[in-house]
């Protein structure tokens, strides 16, 4: 009972610190916090706005849209802490978030899953950033694993178990046997990249300029990897290149299509080559166990029939991908002793 109480009062917390979004899960209770990796200063300054409350959500909304006193900023960068005192901020306005319910003042231990390409610098500044937030004892893990992990892969068992995790800022394609990684591959290439690339595509095909956040919301409405049984339409608002003036258009899911060909490939590249790392034996029982896709770029209209057509394996997408390598720290932290051996800590 005791263990209980204290369990209550200061919490372990799984973070999947994204590049586009920062999701908190708490062992036993699930999603608590997921928000926007954003912050919004006052222009030439350090200070947040709100007193400390403008991240998250509401700083989102400010993104292109805000008046030359305020900037709207993502401390990280494929996946990569960019701006190590915002970062710093961030993180404890959500762990404040996450804990509000509580009164314990002790620092919960955390798991935080990190791409897999990430240097010992860089990972440096992870534990730094979550110490100084008001994390206790801190682990890191490898975003593939803790996403396998939450998709209830067999992971010890001697056979090929695959995921492609696909975030804002990376692609992390890994193959597990006996509980190790046995071959991985990680692309700066995902979901911002994407965007970008809808960006670049109304430019020259419509000469229109549209921002990120636009050609996220095209993204989600009319994006897709594969052909559609029936193609969807959506309207685009932009500033005309030529006339400088306001201009509408009609955009259909196939020239989405067209627009992510470039990004779509590149994550393709990235699991074909962590597939030829590995060996004949485990590569064969792929042919049987598949490969699971997470993240929010997992959410792309048609990819796992993309990636299933190319690769000739069976892929599906993971339930509620979005939230799946948060789901797996949490899954981490019940079973800590178990998993501890094979997560980075100090």
């Amino acid at each position: 009972m005791l263990h209980r109480i204290r369990r209550w009062l200061s919490p372990h917390l799984g973070i999947d610190l994204g590049t586009a979004n920062t999701i908190v899960a708490v062992e036993g209770e699930g999603i608590v916090v997921d928000e926007p990796s954003v912050v919004a200063l006052k222009k030439g300054s350090r200070e947040i706005l709100g007193k400390g409350t403008a991240v998250g959500r509401l700083a989102k909304q400010m993104l292109g849209r805000t008046p030359e006193s305020i900037t709207a900023v993502k401390p990280l960068r494929h996946g990569v802490i960019t701006d190590f005192e915002l970062c710093e901020a961030m993180l404890r306005y959500f762990l404040h978030k996450a804990r509000r319910e509580r009164t314990s003042r002790s620092r919960p231990t955390v798991v935080i899953a990190v791409p897999g390409c990430i240097t010992p610098v860089e990972r440096r500044a992870v534990f730094n950033s979550a110490e100084r937030a008001g994390a206790g004892r801190v682990y890191l893990i490898e975003e593939s694993r803790a996403a396998a992990i939450g998709s209830g892969l067999p992971l010890s068992e001697p056979l090929a178990s695959m995921v492609c995790d696909i975030g804002g800022g990376t692609t992390e394609a890994a193959i597990f046997s006996m509980g190790e990684i046995v071959s991985q591959q990680s692309s700066r290439v995902a979901g911002d990249e994407m965007d970008a690339a809808i960006v670049e595509y109304f430019r020259k095909r419509y000469s229109v300029k549209v921002g990120l956040p636009t050609a996220e919301r095209i993204k989600l409405e009319v994006g897709c990897a594969y052909p559609l049984n029936e193609a969807l339409t959506t309207e685009v608002r932009g500033l005309d290149m030529a006339s400088g003036i306001p201009r509408k258009a009609m955009v259909t899911s196939d020239e989405v299509r067209e627009a992510l060909e470039g990004p779509l490939n590149s994550i393709l590249e990235t699991v074909t080559q962590t597939i030829e790392r590995t060996s004949p034996e485990l590569a064969g029982d792929l042919s049987e166990t598949g490969i699971v896709l997470s993240g929010g770029g997992a959410q792309l209209r048609g990819l796992d029939l993309l990636l299933q057509e190319q690769l000739g394996i069976p892929v599906r997408v993971a339930n509620e991908p979005r939230t799946i390598v948060a789901r797996g720290t949490t899954i981490c932290l019940e079973h800590l002793d178990e998993w501890k051996s094979r997560l980075d800590h100090e």
